[in-house]
């Protein structure tokens, strides 16, 4: 990367007369000055996911010039990797001492530390791929959308499969009415895998490479517990989302995408409790939550959420089996994460992460339609080039799409956490359910320290 240097001491200078860990708004950087320029980026969490960021920004044409993690254990891969990185087990010193070398910094932590480490980054006027889902709540994406318009980054949110040729198609077979009119849809995910209605397990010594109070960040102080890191955080209610803030980017994103939804008006939720009393520690164990999306001039359309061992549901509609292109046959559907839309004229289906749809009712009938959407040339190379191009709508899952989706899987978690038989109605202007331990969930609040 060959900055403007002028640019770099001004983001030099004015980060160095902040105190440390605090950051203020600087407008977007200018960026690369030729096609063959790397951007430099930083990445806070370099393992689990991370590897996969880190590797595919390289891939993509970015330089990989800073880490920070604060599990000593989980980065070693990606330390030894890039051994000319520079490492910093707390993320916040990273950014004070970095800042100015930086052009965009990539979060691959746990949800709950998304939205603090992405607006640090968004207020020194650096670009921002986050992990999904975006935030832990509705505030903290809200927020993050605001600040990312203000500065004019790029940016981009980690459900790779928005990229994905199938996720066009699924546009494409939707939007050109090719499989009629479509009222119902299923979404699915074999998740959790983790435990989930549960109890906070005993307090257990902290390991020595592990800096328990960085990994906490602003979530509320507990005490260290087995198995919550590196992965099982995710059913936890302090620190993740549930099975739909987990796979919801990656199932739920393609008909919001398809169908143009906003948010839903009415949730409903069938959910259990391993153990009665959990939900102040973990998410449910099983849910199938029901959101009704109105829709101008439309039926409403209604989307049902199936996790845990709430599996689909098999109608009459479905064929019990299908033949291949191979002559191979397969019980249908037989979907572990994924789709199944209900069109007037055909029953689609497709897999999580974009997979290709799959036509299940009437496919001699079915007239594919034509390519009217472009195809992406990588999820991250979209980012990369945003960043060269100056142009944040070129990132196709920018804050702007990924805010208003995150929107949507966290009032369904929000909804689950309420409780077997909850019903909201959400009012996405008030913020509010009309259910007040819900309309709490949708606002973050950060122990002594932490702000955004």
């Amino acid at each position: 990367m060959h900055p403007t240097s002028n640019r770099r001491r001004f983001l030099g200078a004015a980060v160095s007369s902040l105190p440390l860990f605090q950051f203020q708004f600087l407008p977007g950087r200018v960026l690369a000055q030729s096609p063959n320029d790397r951007p430099n980026l930083a990445f806070i969490g370099a393992g689990g996911r991370g590897t996969a960021n880190i590797t595919g920004c390289d891939e993509a044409g970015a330089n990989v010039y800073a880490l920070a993690d604060v599990d000593l254990r989980r980065c070693a891969a990606m330390r030894a990797k890039y051994p000319g990185a520079k490492f910093y087990q707390d993320w916040r010193q990273m950014l004070d001492k970095e800042a100015k070398n930086l052009d965009g910094i990539v979060v691959s932590t746990p949800d709950h530390t998304h939205a603090v480490a992405a607006m640090a980054g968004i207020k020194l006027g650096l670009h921002a791929y986050v992990e999904k889902p975006l935030t832990r709540t509705i505030s903290e994406a809200r927020a993050l959308r605001e600040a990312a318009r203000k500065a004019g980054v790029c940016t981009q949110m980690g459900n790779t499969g928005h990229a994905s040729d199938g996720s066009r198609l699924t546009n494409e077979y939707i939007r050109s009415g090719a499989i009629g009119t479509v009222n119902l849809v299923h979404c699915v995910t074999n998740r959790p895998s983790w435990p989930q209605g549960i109890f906070r397990g005993a307090s257990a010594p902290i390991p020595e490479e592990l800096d328990w109070d960085g990994w906490i960040g602003p979530a509320p102080m507990k005490h260290y517990a087995e198995k919550i890191v590196p992965f099982n955080w995710r059913g936890y209610v302090d620190y993740g989302t549930g099975a739909l803030g987990d796979m919801g980017a990656h199932i739920v994103d393609h008909p919001v995408w398809a169908f143009g939804l906003g948010t839903p008006s009415h949730i409903e939720v069938t959910s259990e409790r391993a153990q009665p009393g959990s939900e102040t520690d973990t998410h449910p164990n099983s849910c199938t939550i029901t959101m009704m999306f109105d829709r101008p001039g439309q039926e409403p359309l209604k989307l049902i959420w199936f996790d845990g061992k709430h599996r689909l549901p098999v109608p009459p509609t479905y064929p019990r089996t299908l033949t291949d292109k191979e002559g191979k046959q397969k019980i249908v559907p037989n979907i572990e994460n994924g789709v199944v839309y209900f069109g007037s004229k055909h029953v689609m289906a497709h897999g999580s992460h974009g997979g290709t749809p799959e036509i299940l009712t009437n496919p001699d009938a079915f007239v594919k339609p034509p390519e009217t959407l472009k195809r992406s040339p990588g999820h991250y190379v979209e980012w990369i080039q945003a960043i060269r191009e100056k142009d944040p709508a070129r990132a196709e899952s920018n804050f702007e799409v990924a805010a208003h989706l995150t929107e949507i899987l966290l009032l369904g978690s929000m909804a689950a956490l309420a409780g077997n038989g909850t019903k909201l109605h959400w009012n996405p202007q008030t913020m509010q359910t009309g259910h007040a331990g819900a309309d709490a969930m949708a606002h973050h609040q950060y122990r002594a320290g932490w702000s955004l």
